[in-house]
């Protein structure tokens, strides 16, 4: 076999290997947009049995008011202390290191506070980590923005 056509059969096997990779990733990202546009959803529904498997044991959850951990968050949602209404996403980012994922959601958020519906623009961090092949959301934290 030729020098050249040695070379052309690297380049492709890299290409391939390269492409599979890239492949991956894009699943990845895929799903784990898809878990946060249906964690907004089961927020919104109180629908607490799938946020209690998708809530590491040991996450967290800044709000504007304070923060705590998933006993207390699923606690909240279920008594409807912060009833998530509905979430217009406008942009998403999503970084993966390792098996640590960190998307960011710039959002108009619909809720209902102590019995008051308020709306506010929020950049929110979601943090999620594989464990055991089930990406777990790790923390969630609610930055305000100033301009919509």
């Amino acid at each position: 076999m030729g020098k050249h056509r040695k070379n052309i059969l690297v380049l492709l096997f890299a290409c391939s290997a390269l492409s599979t990779v890239v492949g991956q990733v894009n699943n990845q990202e895929k799903e784990i947009i898809a878990l946060s546009r249906s964690k907004w959803q089961w927020m919104a529904d109180k629908n607490i049995l799938p946020l209690d498997s998708l809530f590491h044991a040991n996450s967290v959850f800044v709000h504007m008011g304070g923060a705590w951990g998933k006993e207390k968050e699923l606690a909240v949602i279920k008594s409807g202390g912060i009833w998530y209404k509905k979430a217009d996403i406008h942009d998403v980012s999503l970084q993966i290191v390792d098996n640590t994922a960190v998307l960011l959601n710039k959002i108009d958020l619909l809720a209902v506070v102590a019995g008051q519906e308020v709306t506010n623009p929020f950049m929110v961090t979601e943090v999620y980590v594989d464990v055991d092949n089930q990406w777990k959301l790790l923390s969630l934290s609610f930055t305000k923005l100033l301009s919509p």
